[in-house]
């Protein structure tokens, strides 16, 4: 994570490895240089009624892992898993490619790349779904 940049609103909240840090009253600008930091944008942050569909409770477990309610080495597998299970629904080019790269950063350990990865597909399991409840 070495290199990230995060460009916070005003009254913006933000964990960082279980620190919640609020913005002021400006917008700002955090560069956060320390490698392997968990990060996660509150507002980014999916609630566990809300991980109710096959991708958002693949991102909530590695929500879970970055605000360290989970142990990253424990979840690797059963992350995996989870991730190949998503690949048996999203065969597009687009989606394989997003799943690659959150396989690859749970690989590295880096579970921020994987839920930014993995919320990528947020909006496709959605089509899906309202296609499926027509």
């Amino acid at each position: 994570m070495s290199g990230l940049v995060l460009k916070l609103a005003p009254k913006e909240r933000v964990l960082v490895n279980g620190a919640v840090i609020e913005n002021g009253d400006r917008r700002s600008r955090l560069s956060i240089m320390t490698p392997d930091a968990n990060i996660l944008r509150l507002r980014d942050a999916i609630h566990p009624e809300d991980a109710n569909t096959p991708v958002r409770r693949v991102c909530y477990a590695a929500q879970l892992v970055l605000t360290g309610d989970i142990d990253p080495q424990e979840d690797r597998l059963p992350m995996l898993r989870r991730i190949e299970d998503l690949s048996q629904v999203f065969t597009d080019p687009d989606s394989r490619t997003s799943l690659a790269e959150a396989t690859e950063a749970v690989i590295q350990n880096n579970h921020y790349r994987c839920l930014k990865a993995l919320r990528g597909l947020l909006p496709r399991e959605d089509r899906l779904i309202a296609v499926a409840q027509t």
